[in-house]
């Protein structure tokens, strides 16, 4: 039975959020382009028409990151259920 709480995956779960918060912060930066110069009507605010390239490649970046981090949430739990399920098995 592999141990899933080990130092090495505690030490790569930390590596992974940091870089993960270090993503969500220059694409928060970057986005911030388009907050700070957006001077159009609210109702078309955050829409696709009223931005240029680059912030729609932000944009659709960060909505692609928020989907990956979602997957990797998902495989997380999943893979602590089954190794806890593992264990129970053990023990009966």
């Amino acid at each position: 039975m592999k141990k899933i709480f080990t130092i090495k995956n505690i030490i790569l779960g930390i590596l992974f959020i940091l870089v993960d918060l270090v993503v969500y912060i220059f694409l928060g930066v970057a986005m911030m382009d388009y907050d700070d110069f957006y001077e159009g009507p609210q109702s078309k605010y955050m829409s696709l028409e009223t931005m240029n390239t680059f912030q729609k490649s932000i944009f659709i970046s960060l909505s692609i990151w928020n989907i990956i981090n979602i997957i990797i949430v998902i495989f997380i739990i999943y893979k602590v259920y089954k190794y806890l399920n593992t264990i129970k098995q053990i023990h009966e």
